[in-house]
């Protein structure tokens, strides 16, 4: 492999040596195979639309906000500010990392450079074990919109069967030919993908503006700046498992550092993942104002899946109350793509480095996508999608996939934090602003990531005193957040001592 010395980024010169012996991860695998190379084919709006639609402000606005509402109460513009200060510090991290080293790794190949190379795989594995969950449930609540949206157009039986939008039966058997489209779009290209999630973004971002804005003059519900404040949520409990729902609303800005070895400008991936968070932050801070406004507390959190449908509702009359229903449906499509996008680029870097298989590193030879890793992870979560249809509504599936992913995120997001932290650590020496910025911030995001995904954590077990196959089972919650990380050691050891791969042997390779 040839290795290359790009110019490092500004505030490292002089201040991290490893900056300036960085390779180019773009100029090939490192395990010495010829797989090929992905194409550079995306700018700075791509990448930005790949992070937003990751994020999908609207599914996490339509079904997040009155799961959040029951446990925070009138405060979800102050928890939704609480917990972007966190991952915002974590987000600069991240654009630093990338800056010197854009990997499709991201953060496996960074924590496990920079920490420990089981710490890097298991990074990576929850990552993807955490985004084939996600993707799982999302095939449900995307089937639940389009139910919904039938029964506006008065279409409420097929074949005799009546159709239920809150039924995880017919929801995720519906969801799964949408799930299975959308990866056959995404294994076409980067550039074809993109411009479909700028297409439907600009979409469900016109109906998120003109119906919250219009419902912050429309609502009848007293405004008060207490709902801002985050000192009157009700209990500590409540702000570590409102701050968990929080940050999984933000997940999926990192996408963007996935596909950095398919960005032609390196800091433009940096720059979409800040681009799509702020405008997160701000649609956000838009819809719980305008939703608490609109619905009293009992109604927002009795609505849960269906809250931004109600909302629509409450504001219109059809055909234009099924605007925030179709947006939601083209959020949870937008999802499921930019999902397994980044996924299988991971684990492509996972396989280019020996550690998985070489059949995820087989890319398109047209396309010069990795497509069969595409259709992997995408089987991976069709099948535990069917497994999921032993949760029988899809409020209880939502709260117990969001409650785990969340967990998990936190404690994904605080170890690339801390490896940011670490690498950099020389700036605190040399540039002392940058070292605040490099090192501190991460840092602190890092702390409370951790000291909220802890104490949920602890309310978990302390909540119950048996197991039960029951969303609402606290020990049940820990065992999908302990399957998600234990069932990583047996891979990241067979790949240490079967395959002798590289990444464990010269991890600074």
């Amino acid at each position: 492999m040839t290795r290359t010395s790009p110019t490092p980024h500004p505030h490292e010169r002089g201040g991290d040596p490893l900056a300036s012996t960085v390779k180019d991860m773009r100029s090939g695998p490192r395990t010495g195979a010829d797989h090929g190379a992905m194409r550079q084919s995306i700018g700075l709006l791509d990448g930005a639309a790949i992070a937003a639609s990751s994020t999908a402000a609207t599914s996490s606005i339509g079904i997040g906000l009155g799961l959040m509402a029951g446990i925070v109460g009138l405060h979800l513009p102050a928890i939704m500010l609480l917990a972007f200060l966190p991952v915002l510090a974590i987000a600069g991290g991240y654009g630093r990392l990338n800056a010197v080293e854009p990997d499709a790794g991201s953060s496996y190949r960074w924590v496990g450079r920079t920490l420990s190379p089981w710490l890097g795989f298991l990074t990576g594995w929850v990552n993807t074990v955490g985004t084939v969950v996600f993707m799982a449930y999302t095939t449900t609540v995307t089937g639940s919109a389009i139910i919904q949206l039938l029964a506006e157009a008065h279409l409420r039986s097929v074949a005799g069967l009546r159709l239920d939008a809150d039924s995880t039966v017919q929801c995720t058997l519906l969801g799964l030919v949408v799930l299975i489209g959308a990866a056959l779009v995404a294994v076409q290209g980067l550039d074809l993908a993109a411009r479909l999630q700028k297409a439907l973004l600009v979409f469900e971002y016109l109906v998120l503006l003109g119906f919250c804005g219009y419902g912050l003059f429309a609502g009848d519900q007293p405004f008060s700046l207490q709902w801002f404040n985050p000192f009157d949520i009700p209990s500590l409990g409540a702000v570590a498992q409102g701050m968990v729902l929080a940050v999984f609303c933000y997940w999926g800005f990192e996408s963007v550092f996935s596909v950095g070895e398919e960005v032609r400008d390196p800091r433009d991936a940096s720059r979409g993942g800040f681009l799509a968070l702020v405008v997160m932050l701000l649609l956000f801070l838009l819809a719980g104002t305008a939703f608490q406004r609109v619905l009293p507390l009992e109604e927002l959190a009795d609505n849960g899946a269906h809250g931004l449908t109600y909302f629509g509702a409450r504001l219109a009359h059809q055909p234009l109350a099924a605007l925030p229903l179709i947006a939601l449906m083209f959020s949870a499509v937008a999802s499921l793509q930019s999902s397994v996008i980044p996924t299988a680029r991971g684990m492509y870097a996972m396989g280019r480095d020996g550690v998985l298989g070489p059949i995820w590193t087989r890319l398109h030879p047209r396309y010069a996508t990795p497509a069969v890793g595409t259709l992997l992870i995408t089987g991976g979560a069709v099948l535990l999608a069917l497994a999921s249809l032993v949760i029988p509504t899809v409020n209880d599936l939502i709260s117990a996939a969001v409650n785990a992913i969340g967990v998990i995120v936190a404690l994904y997001y605080a170890l690339t934090a801390v490896a940011a932290a670490v690498r950099f650590r020389r700036l605190l020496r040399t540039d002392l602003l940058q070292g605040l910025r490099a090192v501190v911030a991460p840092l602190l995001g890092a702390a409370a990531l951790l000291a909220v995904g802890g104490y949920l954590a602890w309310t978990f077990y302390d909540s119950t005193d048996h197991f039960e196959l029951a969303a609402d089972n606290g020990w049940f919650e820990l065992a999908v957040v302990a399957l998600m990380v234990v069932t990583g050691l047996p891979s990241a050891a067979w790949a240490r001592w079967r395959r002798r791969s590289p990444y464990f042997l010269h991890p600074t390779d």
